[in-house]
């Protein structure tokens, strides 16, 4: 059995590499309820965006059924999601956001 100290004992060092996180982006579906300008409110309010940049995102959902609000690690995605969907329930709008793996 070799020791510690025994010069015929190799030790090997490999390089551990964690994989990042997955990611989830967080995505807006259109309804034909939801006025656009709450949409804009909300891109603004949870997501940082510019009004500029909300628009965009805003006219993303309303054409082509879907806006990403950003890709996040899953615990933030899922924050945000129900930060929205609660908002979106206060406001009486049936706004829906889900989160899906990037």
């Amino acid at each position: 059995m070799a020791t510690r100290n025994d010069p015929s004992t190799v030790v090997e060092q490999r390089e551990s590499r964690v994989a990042p996180p997955p990611m989830y982006q967080v995505v807006l579906l259109n309804d034909d309820y939801t006025p656009m300008e709450f949409v804009v409110i909300v891109l603004q309010k949870f997501f940082s965006m510019t009004r500029e940049n909300a628009t965009q995102v805003m006219f993303a959902v309303h054409r082509e059924g879907r806006g990403v609000c950003g890709v996040y690690p899953r615990d933030l995605a899922a924050t945000k999601v129900e930060q929205v969907s609660s908002f979106s329930r206060q406001h009486q709008h049936p706004l829906q956001c889900v989160m899906e793996e990037a």
